[in-house]
């Protein structure tokens, strides 16, 4: 007859010691790595709808503004402004407006296009991660048709 400890659990003839400790050792770096993941995809998500808001908002600027060298150079400092405000953390931004909408004649529809690009650092988050993300936005605004352009 065969004896065992009383808290020892013998199964199909084996002892589980340490089973515990190499499910923990496997376990927790790829809950780590997991949840380092979802970090990443957030700060991308949240970046991403903070660059379609600061386009919309170069955009907007532009298009009411009195001249295409005024609406370029309002557009661009909304955009800037709007991903400050935003605190989005870009390494690098770059706005880009179109202003090709005040070449048209009045009485013809036409409009204003941004687009903003940021680079989102994601090298903080895990050390494995490449080291920025590039999202970028395009919006357009329209230009009041019957306005004097110029």
């Amino acid at each position: 007859m065969r004896r065992t400890h009383p808290r020892t659990t013998v199964r199909d003839g084996r002892k589980d010691h340490g089973s515990a400790v190499v499910e923990t050792v496997i376990g927790v770096p790829a809950f780590i790595l997991f949840v380092g993941l979802i970090i990443a995809a957030g700060r991308v998500s949240i970046a991403q709808q903070a660059v379609e808001s600061a386009a919309a908002d170069a955009a907007r600027a532009a298009s009411i503004a009195r001249t295409s060298t005024v609406a370029a150079a309002e557009g661009r400092a909304s955009a800037t402004q709007s991903l400050a405000a935003q605190q989005v953390g870009c390494v690098s931004s770059q706005v880009a407006v179109d202003v090709g909408g005040f070449r048209a004649p009045a009485g013809t529809p036409a409009q204003v296009t941004a687009t903003v690009s940021c680079d989102v650092n994601l090298a903080s988050l895990l050390p494995f991660l490449p080291g920025s993300r590039t999202v970028t936005a395009t919006m357009s605004s329209p230009v009041d048709t019957y306005r004097q352009r110029s």
